[in-house]
């Protein structure tokens, strides 16, 4: 692993370590966990209503979909995609009787959703160069937009069928009103309506936009801090390590064998669809549970911890494409 990226692993940890630091000294406040005030969950949906909203919208409002190379993103989202549905399922299975309806959902994220932006693009850069980056910029443009649209759906599923005397037609009306209707979703949704259209969008609206959007990496990592701090620890390591151990071994184990034996790519495209996969979890993922109220802690601990083993992972990963198929 480069310097570069090193140093780039280590910025985030210290981003991380100064939320942790506000958070410690209860500077924003001491509301408990849970609380409409708790400053962890204030920050949180500030992320998930104004500034994650505002950069999807901008992002699909302005995705260039005729260069778009569709066959290299199939190789990619279609074995994540039933990774993580298939993730999600036995988590259903195995729920608890009386734990959270969201929990399936917030354990697939922690499982599938990587961190694309803080890692993954100095890790495309410095490894890959300029072309693999253009095919790690490409992914990103849909990574939210497919993941989080999916486990929203699902998450919303569970949730409208835990609702009392409830039916299924009325379940399934509820189910798409929130989804839809969603911090997520709709700015997707009106994002790709805006693309249709052809239109660039007006400058003062896209410098408002951006300004929004790059503030969601800086919230993120301080909240991750904030959220260790307030919540501590999980008391199992169990689970976490399954969380863990799925993100960085199982996912881009599945990833490769699928795109390279299934789907027969090689060479740069697999290797850069593969460290993507490899990926630490992302810092949406404590936003999702923040947004459901599930799993805070442990979320916010495979967050860190992710990140911490990324470092000894990723040039294992790298050594073993090299073997493969050298790019």
């Amino acid at each position: 692993m480069s310097w570069a990226v090193a140093a780039r692993l280590l910025a985030i940890l210290i981003a991380v370590t100064l939320g942790w630091v506000v958070g410690r000294m209860r500077w924003l406040g001491h509301a408990a966990e849970g609380s409409e005030g708790d400053p962890a969950r204030v920050l949180a949906n500030a992320a998930y209503y104004l500034f994650v909203p505002a950069l999807l919208f901008r992002t699909t409002a302005r995705l260039d979909t005729a260069h778009v190379p569709w066959a290299l993103l199939a190789a990619f989202f279609v074995p994540v995609l039933l990774l993580v549905a298939a993730f999600y399922a036995l988590q259903r299975l195995r729920r608890a009787p009386g734990e959270a309806a969201a929990v399936p959902s917030v354990k697939a994220i922690t499982a599938g959703f990587g961190n694309t932006l803080q890692v993954g693009i100095p890790v495309a850069a410095g490894v890959f160069g300029e072309q693999g980056l253009a095919i790690h910029v490409a992914v990103v443009s849909l990574h939210s937009l497919t993941i989080l649209t999916l486990l929203t759906l699902l998450v919303e599923l569970d949730l409208a069928r835990e609702q009392p005397g409830g039916s299924l037609l009325k379940t399934l009306g509820q189910t798409v009103r929130n989804t839809v209707i969603h911090p997520v979703v709709l700015p997707v949704l009106c994002g790709l309506g805006w693309n249709a259209t052809g239109l660039a969008l007006p400058a003062v609206i896209d410098e408002v936009l951006q300004t929004l959007g790059t503030a969601v990496v800086p919230l993120c990592l301080t909240l991750i801090g904030m959220s260790l701090a307030y919540y501590g620890w999980p008391r199992s390591w169990r689970g976490l390590a399954g969380l863990v151990g799925f993100k960085l071994v199982v996912l881009p184990a599945l990833v490769l064998a699928i795109a390279h034996w299934g789907l027969g790519l090689a060479g740069l495209p697999l290797a850069v669809i593969v460290m993507l996969a490899a990926l630490p979890t992302g810092s949406n993922a404590l936003i999702f549970a923040q947004r459901y109220r599930a799993m805070q802690t442990e979320v916010t601990a495979a967050t860190v911890l992710s990140t911490l083993l990324y470092v000894g992972t990723a040039p294992l990963w790298l050594w073993l494409l090299s073997q493969l198929s050298p790019w």
